[in-house]
C-alpha cells in the first residue's frame, strides 16, 4: 500500500502567543509530543498585511515590524485528525489550512522506515474480519476473493478475540491444500473439505488470543512484535481495544520501497528512501533447497516436503540457476492424471503444521520439464532497496540470488528484508 501525505499550512504572525510562547514554537512541542513521522518548516515574512488593516514590513520606517509567519507541518494523512484539533487550539491569531500533498519520496538517513511513522499511517483499514460463529467454508471463500491469507476474529464490541489464518485451516480445519492452490483445484478432495468446513464455525479453528499491536505505535514497534512472533500480520487497535485495521508484513515493505523515477508523478504517493544501504549479501537467512533438472516429481516432493518449502531452485552441474519449480507447477502438470494419483500428490504437498505422508508418487515427468525459466533475479552486491523493489514490484514471495559468476546463491525471503526494514 502506499502513504497519503496532507500539509497543514498556518498563516500567523511573530506576536502570536500560546500559554506564554510564540505560536511557532508551541506547534512544534505539539508535533514533539505526537511523535509522529512529521517535519515543521518555520518562515519568517520580509512584509505582510493582517486582516484588521495592520501593515508589517521589516523596513525601519515602517512603524509596524509584526512580522508575519508561515508554520508548515508535512505528515502522513492518517494522522491529520489527530494533530489538526491541537493546532487550531494552538493557534488563536492566524489562519490554518489544510491541503493534500503529492509526495514522490520521504527519505530518512539509515532506515527503510522513518522512526516516528506510525502504524495507523500504513495499515489497512479498515480491516475485514469475522464473526465467532461464521462458517469456515465461508472465511475460506473470502480468503480465496481476498489479497491476503488471515482474516481477524471479533465479538460483538469489534474486538479481536483471535486471528484465522492458513496454517489454522490446515491444522484444525484439514485444508487440503494451501489458499494459493485451493481456489485453482477441481479435485473431489477439495469439495469434500468445503462440506465439511460449512458446519465448523470460525472460533474451533481460530488461533486465540489474538496477538495486537496498538494502531498509535511505531511502525518499528509492530515489525519487532512480529518478528519476535514469526507472525505475518497483526490486527490493530484503538485504546479500547476495537479493531482498526490490518497490518501485513507487505504493507511495511511496500512502504519502504523507492519510487522509481519512471513512476514519481504518481499522486498521493509516498515511497521512503534508504541511505547507508547493505547488500543483499548481508542477508543470512536464505533457502538453498535445489534439484537438478532431470530430478523426478517424486523425488522434488519429497524434498519439498522435508524442506517445508513451497518452491525449488532448478541447478546444473555448476550451479547455475535454470529455473524454479514449485507445488504449483507440480499440480498443474499432473491435473490431467487419473484421481488416485491426483489425490496422492495433494497428500504429500507441505503445508503448515500437516503430518507428512510416505509413499511414492511415480511420474515420468522431471522437474526440468515443467519448471519455470523466465526468472527475476538479483545479485549478491545489489542493495537491499534493490532486491526489495524487484520483490514488490513482481509480487514475489522470494527473490533467487546469484554471485557476479551467475551461480545460484539461495533465495532470500521478504522475511530476511524485514528484519533489516527497521534497522539502524
Amino acid at each position: 500500500m502506499t502513504v497519503p501525505y496532507n500539509v497543514i499550512e498556518v498563516f500567523s504572525s511573530e506576536e502570536a502567543r500560546f500559554g506564554g510562547k510564540p505560536v511557532a514554537d508551541a506547534i512544534i512541542d505539539v508535533l514533539r509530543g505526537a511523535r509522529i513521522a512529521a517535519r515543521c518548516i518555520v518562515s519568517r515574512g520580509q512584509a505582510g498585511y493582517y486582516e484588521n488593516g495592520e501593515i508589517a514590513s521589516a523596513r525601519l520606517e515602517v512603524l509596524s515590524s509584526n512580522l508575519p509567519l508561515k508554520i508548515e507541518v508535512i505528515l502522513p494523512a492518517p494522522e491529520r485528525d489527530h494533530i489538526l484539533p491541537q493546532i487550531t487550539e494552538v493557534v488563536a491569531d492566524g489562519i490554518v489550512v489544510v491541503e493534500d500533498m503529492r509526495v514522490i519520496s520521504h527519505r530518512s538517513r539509515y532506515r527503510l522506515i522513518p522512526r516516528q511513522m506510525l502504524v495507523r499511517d500504513i495499515m489497512a483499514s479498515p480491516a475485514v474480519s469475522v464473526t465467532r460463529d461464521r462458517p469456515v467454508a465461508d472465511i475460506v471463500r473470502l480468503l480465496l476473493e481476498a489479497d491476503f491469507n488471515g482474516v481477524p476474529v471479533v465479538d460483538d464490541e469489534n474486538r479481536p478475540v483471535g486471528i484465522i489464518t492458513q496454517g489454522d485451516l490446515v491444522r484444525r480445519a484439514q485444508m487440503p491444500l494451501r489458499l494459493g492452490l485451493l481456489g485453482e483445484t477441481d479435485h473431489g478432495v477439495v469439495g469434500e473439505f468445503y462440506d465439511r468446513a460449512a458446519a465448523i464455525p470460525a472460533h474451533e479453528v481460530m488461533s486465540s488470543p489474538a496477538r495486537t499491536v496498538r494502531d498509535d505505535q511505531q511502525v518499528a514497534q509492530a515489525v519487532d512484535l512480529m518478528r519476535r512472533h514469526s507472525l505475518k500480520r497483526l490486527p490493530a487497535v484503538d485504546a479500547e481495544g476495537r479493531l482498526t485495521g490490518m497490518l501485513t508484513r507487505l504493507d511495511v515493505l511496500r512502504t519502504a520501497v523507492s519510487l522509481p523515477k519512471a513512476e514519481a508523478a504518481v499522486p498521493g504517493v509516498c515511497y521512503v528512501d534508504w541511505e547507508g544501504l547493505p547488500r543483499v549479501r548481508d542477508c543470512m537467512g536464505r533457502e538453498t533447497a535445489s534439484v537438478t533438472p532431470d530430478t523426478s516429481i517424486d523425488q522434488a516432493l519429497r524434498t519439498l516436503d522435508e524442506r517445508q518449502v513451497q518452491r525449488l531452485a532448478v541447478v546444473d552441474e555448476d550451479n547455475r540457476l535454470l529455473g524454479l519449480l514449485t507445488d504449483r507447477d507440480i499440480l498443474a502438470a499432473i491435473g490431467h492424471r487419473p484421481e488416485g494419483l491426483l489425490r496422492g500428490i495433494i497428500d504429500r504437498l507441505p503445508l503448515p503444521g500437516k503430518r507428512r505422508t510416505a509413499g511414492a508418487i511415480t511420474l515420468d515427468t522431471s522437474a526440468g520439464e515443467i519448471m519455470k525459466s523466465d526468472l527475476i533475479t538479483v545479485t549478491d552486491d545489489a542493495t537491499v532497496e534493490e532486491a526489495l523493489r524487484l520483490m514488490v514490484e513482481h509480487s514475489l514471495k522470494r527473490l533467487p540470488v546469484l554471485d557476479e559468476n551467475g551461480r545460484y546463491q539461495g533465495m532470500i525471503s521478504r522475511n530476511a528484508l524485514l528484519r533489516l526494514s527497521t534497522a539502524g
